[in-house]
C-alpha cells in the first residue's frame, strides 16, 4: 500500500462552481436535467409573481438544448459593488448569491419565493457544456456566454429596444456526463408549465417543441387559476358537493408576515382523494407540513359540523383520514422564508406552515360549511361512512387475532387503530419511551420500550426465541409468528404498517438498531421483505434562534449531525443573524428530549426522517450477517474490522 500523507497539501479549496460539479447530486436531481432546467425556469415564475413578467416562454429544441424567456425585468448586467464583476455574471459564477436572501425587508426585490439559498441558476450553468444569457434593460441587449461555468464570452451590448422591452433569455445545453439520463422528462415539465400558469393567473405560459417541419407549441393560460385548475383535476370524477375554493394572506397579524397566506381548492368527490400542494409555485411532490396543517383544519371543521348538527353515531369515532381519503385538492402556500427538505424542495418542512395553513383557513371553512349545510351534510356523512367501513375492518382483523389467547404486553402503549396506517415504535429505554408515549399520535402511534441492548438472536433456534421476554413482546404486539425465509406466515394479522426502530444517536444505539435488525432479519424475513420495517433518524443538535423583530418569531431547528449543524449555521450567516446570537444545544440521547420536542422531530410524519430498511441480495446479506453476528466467526470479523475499521463513522 503506498504511504498516504496528511500535511498542508492535502486540503483542498474547491473555488466558483467546482462543488457543484464535484457532488452535484447535493444540488440537484441527477436522474436527468429536468430539475436543473427548472431553476431556470422559476428565476422567470418569481419574476412573475413579483409582478413583473406576463408572459414564460420555454423551449425543446432537436439538438438538445432548451431555452427559458421571461418579459420581466432582466437580470442586472452593471458592475457589482463588492465582486466589480458584471452582477450577471455573479449570479451565474458564484454559489449562494442572489437577490432572494432578504425576503420579507422593504428593500428586497422579492418577498415571496422558492429560492432560498441563491445555488438554484448557478446550478444550471455549473452542469451545463454551454449556456448563453441575453438580457434587455435600459434600451440594451446584453448576451454572455458560459461553457462549463466559465466566462468564454464576456458580457458585451449586442444591440438597442425600446426602453419598456425588457426581459432574460437562457439557453442551455446541459452536460450528460452529470446525469444518469441525457433526456429530458418532457412530462413532469409539461405538468409543471402547467401548473405554473396555474398559479399565476393572468401569466402566458408556453412550450415550444422543435420538430422537423417548425415548432409544436403548447399555452397554458388560466384566467380562473386555482379553481379551474381543480375543475380539470377532478372531470372524469364524481364531486359530491360543489367545491370549496379561496384565498386569504394575512395583514397585521402578531405571529406572520403581511402577505403570508395560500389558495385552496376543496373537492370531496366519490372517488380516490389526492392532490398537489406549492410553496412560493414550487411544486411539492413530498407535500410537509403546509399538507399536513391542511389535513388538520379539514378534519377539526369536519368534525365540529358534523357534533353541531347531530351527525354522528353512537360508538363511531373519525379520524383524520376518514375525512381526507375522498378529498381532491390543491394547496399553494405564500411564506417569506420557507424551509425545505433538500436542495430540490420536494418536501415543506417549515413547522410554522401549519400554524399559517390554520390561520388563514380555519375561519372561511367553517364559514362555507355552516353557509352550505346541505352540500356539507353530505361530506361528513361520507366521513361518517369511512368510519364505520374502517371500523368493520378492524374488528374482522381483531377476530383472526382473537382466535388466540395472546394478550398484549403490560409495557405496551398500544394505539387506538391497528392496520396499515398504525405504527410500531420500539424505543430504547424507559425514559425515551416515556417522551414517545406523552408525545405521540395516540390514534395511529403505539410504543414499545425495550430494555437494555438485547440478545443477539442470530444462532438461537426458532424454537427458543420466543424464550427472551423482549422478543416475546415484540412478537405478540406485532400479532406475526417467527418464521424462516421460506416458510409460509400469515400476514394478514399484522397490527402496524410500519415497525420503526427508535434509538439514540450514538454508537450504543447503532448497536441496539443492529441486534434489531438481526432478529428481523433472521426471525420476521417478511416484515423486512414488504417494506414495513423502518429506522427513525433523531437529531443530534437543537439550534435555538433568536427573534429577529415581528417578521420572524423566536425558531427552533434540528440538525441531523455535524455536516447538517454546519449548513444551518451558514444559513443563519445568510440571513443576516448576528454570530454568537444563537445557542446550540446536543442530545445525548432520546431521554432528555422532551414530549413536544421528540413529536416535532422524530413522531411528526410531516417533520421526521425514516430510513425503510430494504432486504437487498438474500444470500449476500445472510453471509455479512453471519461474519459480524456469528460467534463461530471472530477471525473473519477480525479481519473484516481491521481491513474497513478506519471507514466507521463513529463518534467517540
Amino acid at each position: 500500500m503506498a504511504k498516504q500523507t496528511y500535511d498542508e497539501s492535502s486540503i483542498q479549496v474547491l473555488r466558483k462552481l467546482e462543488p457543484i460539479q464535484l457532488r452535484p447530486g447535493m444540488y440537484t436531481r441527477t436522474t436527468d436535467p429536468t430539475h436543473m432546467v427548472v431553476e431556470a425556469i422559476d428565476n422567470a415564475v418569481d419574476e412573475a409573481m413579483a409582478g413583473h413578467a406576463k408572459h414564460i416562454e420555454v423551449t425543446l429544441y432537436q439538438d438538445s438544448s432548451i431555452g427559458v424567456a421571461d418579459d420581466g425585468r432582466g437580470i442586472p448586467v452593471g458592475l457589482h459593488q463588492e465582486e466589480k464583476i458584471p452582477t450577471i455574471q455573479v449570479v451565474f459564477q458564484v454559489i449562494h448569491s442572489g437577490g432572494k436572501f432578504a425576503k420579507g425587508e422593504k428593500e428586497s426585490s422579492y418577498k415571496f419565493t422558492g429560492g432560498l439559498h441563491g445555488v438554484g441558476v448557478s446550478v444550471t450553468n455549473a452542469l451545463s457544456t454551454r449556456l448563453e444569457v441575453e438580457v434587455k434593460r435600459e434600451s440594451r441587449m446584453h448576451r454572455i456566454v458560459f461553457a462549463e461555468g466559465e466566462v468564454i464570452e464576456p458580457l458585451t451590448v449586442v444591440g438597442n429596444c425600446g426602453a419598456r422591452n425588457t426581459g432574460t433569455t437562457l439557453r442551455i445545453w446541459p452536460n450528460a456526463k452529470y446525469f444518469d439520463s441525457p433526456i429530458l422528462h418532457r412530462g413532469e415539465l409539461e405538468h409543471l408549465l402547467r401548473a405554473k400558469a396555474m398559479l399565476l393567473p393572468g401569466v402566458k405560459v408556453l412550450l415550444n417543441i422543435e420538430t422537423e417541419t417548425g415548432f409544436d407549441v403548447k399555452e397554458w393560460h388560466f384566467h380562473e387559476g386555482i379553481a379551474q385548475y381543480l375543475d380539470q383535476m377532478i372531470a372524469e370524477d364524481e364531486p359530491i358537493a360543489p367545491s370549496f375554493c379561496g384565498a386569504k394572506y394575512l395583514a397585521g397579524h402578531e405571529t406572520f408576515c403581511d402577505g403570508e397566506g395560500m389558495q385552496w381548492a376543496l373537492a370531496w368527490v366519490a372517488g380516490s382523494g389526492g392532490g398537489e400542494s406549492y410553496v412560493n409555485l414550487i411544486p411539492t411532490m413530498g407535500g410537509g407540513t403546509h399538507e399536513a396543517g391542511l389535513r388538520d383544519v379539514v378534519f377539526n371543521s369536519v368534525r365540529t359540523f358534523a357534533e353541531q348538527h347531530g351527525l354522528m353515531q353512537r360508538n363511531v369515532k373519525l379520524a383524520a383520514e376518514d375525512v381526507w381519503v375522498k378529498l381532491r385538492f390543491v394547496l399553494a402556500l405564500q411564506m417569506v422564508d420557507p424551509s425545505f427538505s433538500g436542495q430540490t424542495k420536494e418536501k415543506l418542512s417549515s413547522r410554522e406552515a401549519v400554524k399559517l395553513v390554520a390561520a388563514a383557513m380555519k375561519d372561511p371553512l367553517d364559514f362555507w360549511l355552516n353557509a352550505h349545510v346541505a352540500e356539507a351534510t353530505k361530506i361528513a356523512e361520507q366521513a361518517i361512512n369511512n368510519a364505520i367501513a374502517r371500523g368493520k375492518r378492524a374488528k374482522t382483523v381483531e377476530r383472526k387475532k382473537g382466535a388466540g389467547v395472546a394478550v398484549m404486553p403490560g409495557k405496551l402503549t398500544d394505539s387506538e387503530l391497528t392496520g396499515p396506517d398504525a405504527e410500531l415504535f420500539l424505543v430504547e429505554g424507559d425514559s425515551a419511551g416515556g417522551s414517545a408515549k406523552a408525545g405521540r399520535d395516540k390514534e395511529t402511534q403505539a410504543v414499545l420500550p425495550l430494555r437494555g441492548k438485547g440478545m443477539n438472536s442470530w444462532e438461537v433456534e426458532q424454537s427458543q426465541i420466543l424464550a427472551n421476554q423482549e422478543i416475546h413482546n415484540i412478537a405478540v404486539s406485532l400479532a406475526i409468528d417467527p418464521h424462516k425465509f421460506d416458510s409460509h406466515v400469515d400476514m394478514s394479522t399484522l397490527r402496524y404498517g410500519k415497525v420503526i426502530i427508535l434509538s439514540d444517536a450514538d454508537d450504543d444505539g447503532s448497536h441496539i438498531q443492529a441486534l434489531l435488525l438481526t432478529l428481523l432479519f433472521r426471525h420476521f424475513p417478511r416484515l423486512i421483505q414488504q417494506g414495513h420495517v423502518f429506522i427513525a433518524q433523531p437529531p443530534l443538535f437543537r439550534i435555538d434562534v433568536p427573534a429577529q423583530g415581528k417578521s420572524k418569531p423566536l425558531r427552533k431547528l434540528y440538525a441531523l449531525d455535524q455536516a447538517e449543524l454546519d449548513m444551518l449555521e451558514a444559513r443563519l450567516r445568510q440571513e443576516g443573524i448576528k454570530e454568537g446570537s444563537w445557542t446550540i444545544s446536543r442530545f445525548k440521547g432520546l431521554g432528555e428530549m422532551d414530549a413536544v420536542q421528540l413529536w416535532e422531530t422524530t413522531l411528526c410524519p410531516d417533520t421526521r426522517r425514516l430510513v425503510r430498511i430494504g432486504m437487498g441480495d438474500v444470500p449476500t446479506a445472510v453471509g455479512i450477517f453471519d461474519t459480524l453476528m456469528g460467534k463461530s466467526h471472530a477471525s473473519e470479523r477480525k479481519a473484516l474490522i481491521a481491513a474497513h475499521g478506519n471507514e466507521v463513522e463513529a463518534d467517540i
